[in-house]
């Protein structure tokens, strides 16, 4: 029961840290960033990336300018050590980047580690164990003498085996585990042996990171923690201090940045806080928090919704649609007046003025974010459920993003009626908008072939009006259509892909698959959605795709070069 909170759990205790400085700190820059989106994020998912998967979010992260990222846990699976191979062998690291690993304080697995590493120019050895008394008594009995000698021991052995690779620059990590609930003056006693251990100098920094592993106060405990150290660490000039949190609390994030106010150099965490339990530390959200602030985050976030498709896709976890800055719905409003306030903001928004619009504490288009999206037909308006009615009465189904372009189309036809809309009115303007525009482009036949591992495709379509034949080859049909489109002069990135059944014929007797595809014109961040039905899926995906590309509408000098 929760009334017997008080005799179950302890607050946690206050550090005694007279004339505390961060609380009248600003954050004036950017800390160094380090990206675990693929170890801690990695290893909290149902299904863990694969090799492919991992590679093309390791090259995301370094687009968007991460210059640290860990990798992976290299002696803790053979799937890891192969990965930290690929990169290595296949040369994806960027001259600019490191890449960091995670080992355990135990001799074979350092050794391992070591010998993953093996070639690279530049890496990061981070070594951890635990150090709070929940773990030196219950899970490893060991004394505080015991614990520090294990760390020291090992950081000697990283410091013996990397001196063997003097083609490689080596830095170090250490994280005493469980810091955030580990006794201050042990754990500086820690830090501080381990710094020795390692002869770490000014130009020769250790990087010593200090988690808050499991969440277990207020932020403001964290940046008094961080403050504490930040004073009485003995090689300060000669540390990196980092973050690690957590977000057991809630409160990761606002841990994150006071402490960063209390002296912290650098905070590791994933794209969109994934991570054990409750996830590690969003870094969109901290470094878009910066940017707003006028502070440059130094990562590039300018085409957000990208990022975000792809982690989804990597990770198989959906971000939530009210995820600060990111999500589905945090550019729109349903409320009539944050409607009319919005309104009113942007047409008094001047270019060359501070941003300054009601409800909207970053301009949707610094991340690649569209203002159509902004005011949109609620269900519970009284205009009607758009989605529900589509779905229960003509079997459509649509992906959130649609729902919100969809719902915009819509918005028009109502303001300039002044009617509700039926289930029926709604399902003539969506095949109006997405299946019967064939304005400039039309599907009429299409023939598939194998080309050695290549899927290869011909399809017969019409431009404006012009029958025309295009083939191409892809790793699958709907790559195959894409490459053949581009073969043309007519360039567009896929950057989501549903097919669903529908529940009825609306669309007609025999159809039964719809195929939603969201596309941007390369180069451009706007994207826009194409749909097509169809009795058999891969006629419906094309169908799609030709319906985005009406969508686009397209400059003149595209259909005139694919014509």
């Amino acid at each position: 029961m929760l009334k017997q909170a008080s005799t179950k759990y302890r607050a946690f205790p206050a550090v005694d840290l007279p004339n505390r400085q961060w609380p009248n700190n600003r954050i004036t820059r950017a800390p160094i960033w380090m990206s675990t989106d693929l170890r801690d994020g990695n290893q909290s998912l149902f299904e863990p990336m694969n090799s492919t998967q991992k590679l093309r979010l390791f090259q995301e992260l370094c687009a968007i300018g991460f210059k640290e990222i860990e990798v992976g846990f290299p002696s803790a699976s053979q799937t890891d050590f192969n990965f930290v191979r690929q990169l290595i062998n296949e040369n994806h690291i960027p001259s600019d980047v490191t890449i960091e690993v995670l080992t355990q304080a135990r001799e074979h697995l350092i050794r391992q580690t070591i010998e993953a590493l093996s070639g690279v120019k530049r890496a990061i050895v981070h070594v951890y164990n635990a150090t709070s008394p929940q773990f030196r008594d219950v899970v490893f009995s060991m004394s505080q003498a015991e614990v520090i000698d294990l760390a020291v021991q090992s950081v000697k052995l990283v410091k013996a085996l990397v001196a063997e690779h003097p083609e490689t620059e080596w830095v170090l990590q250490y994280s005493p585990e469980t810091f955030s609930m580990t006794e201050l003056d042990f754990a500086l006693d820690i830090c501080n042996a381990v710094t020795d251990a390692w002869e770490a100098t000014p130009s020769n920094k250790i990087i010593l990171n200090l988690p808050a592993t499991v969440e277990a106060a207020t932020p403001n405990i964290y940046a008094d923690q961080i403050e504490w150290m930040h004073r009485h660490l003995a090689k300060r000039d000669s540390i990196i201090m980092s973050l690690h949190p957590h977000n057991d609390r809630g409160t990761a994030v606002a841990a994150t940045e006071l402490a960063l106010m209390a002296g912290a150099d650098r905070v590791e965490g994933c794209l969109f806080g994934h991570g054990e339990r409750t996830g590690n530390v969003d870094l969109v959200t901290l470094a878009l928090n910066l940017y707003t602030q006028g502070i440059d985050p130094e990562l590039d976030f300018s085409n957000v919704n990208k990022v975000a498709r792809l982690v989804e896709e990597c990770t198989q976890l959906p971000i939530h649609p009210r995820h600060p800055y990111v999500g589905d719905l945090v550019f729109t409003a349903f409320s009539g007046s944050h409607q009319d306030a919005i309104k009113k903001g942007f047409a008094a928004q001047k270019a060359d003025e501070p941003w300054n619009v009601p409800y909207l504490p970053l301009d949707p288009a610094d991340v690649g974010r569209t203002y159509d999206s902004v005011i949109r037909v609620n269900s519970q308006s009284g205009k009607g459920g758009i989605a529900y009615l589509l779905e229960t009465v003509h079997g459509i189904v649509m992906p959130r993003r649609l729902q919100i372009e969809f719902a915009a189309v819509v918005q028009q036809y109502m303001d300039a009626s002044g009617q509700e809309m039926t289930a029926d009115n709604l399902w003539q303007i969506f095949a109006q908008s997405y299946l019967n525009n064939e304005a400039n482009f039309a599907y009429q036949q299409h023939h598939l072939f194998e080309h050695g591992t290549a899927q290869g495709i011909r399809v017969l379509m019409s431009m404006q009006g012009e029958p025309q034949w295009i083939t191409g080859e892809g790793n699958g049909p709907i790559d195959a259509f894409i490459h053949a489109l581009a073969s043309t002069g007519i360039t567009v990135n896929l950057h989501s892909y549903e097919e669903r059944s529908m529940n009825n014929t609306s669309a007609g007797s025999h159809a039964k698959a719809c195929a939603f595809v969201e596309l941007a014109q390369v180069g451009q961040t706007t994207t826009v959605y194409g749909v097509g039905v169809d009795e058999n899926i891969i006629t419906a995906s094309l169908k799609a795709i030709i319906s985005g590309l009406n969508r686009l509408n397209l400059p003149l000098s595209v259909y005139q070069q694919a014509a």
